[in-house]
């Protein structure tokens, strides 16, 4: 067991405890308060993220999350689930489908589709769907996963 931040969660998968097929989720619902917090943090004040009114008058008809900020709990999902802590992100392909509103819940789905062990990486197929089961960003990960270490006591 590893701690963070007071969370204990079970040792991440190495590259050698990793088999393609394998995989993980992640899902949480988008508030306004991840919106305007995203919006604050990057810079992108975008009004079709924080403004209602612009947003009623976008081609989406509302207010949008911003793609990123979805495509983050791909990032959650590597670094809590698959193959977890320690886990370095190398890369992230994405196309973004649908729009995601505040209030989705949005599950990132990732599943091992490419060992390659020479290099020490990982592929990942990344897909985000909300809670109608749209898939909203589509895409591949590449990471290289914790190395193993000794795990006697």
């Amino acid at each position: 067991m590893i701690t963070l931040n007071g969370w204990f969660k079970e040792m991440p998968y190495t590259i050698l405890e990793l088999s393609v097929g394998q995989s993980a989720s992640f899902t949480k619902t988008i508030s306004d308060a991840d919106v305007l917090s995203f919006a604050k943090a990057s810079g992108d004040m975008n009004p079709v993220h924080i403004d209602e009114e612009a947003g009623k008058l976008s081609v989406f008809k509302n207010r949008v999350v911003h793609g990123i900020l979805v495509s983050g709990l791909i990032s959650a999902a590597l670094a809590s689930e698959l193959p977890g802590a320690g886990t370095i992100y190398l890369g992230q392909e994405l196309k973004f489908i649908k729009p995601t509103f505040i209030g989705d819940t949005i599950t990132a789905h990732i599943e091992v589709i490419e060992i390659d062990l020479e290099r020490k990486r990982v592929r990942l197929s990344t897909t985000c769907v909300n809670q109608h089961g749209d898939a909203v960003i589509k895409g591949i990960a590449t990471v290289l996963p914790p190395q193993p270490v000794s795990r006697e006591a």
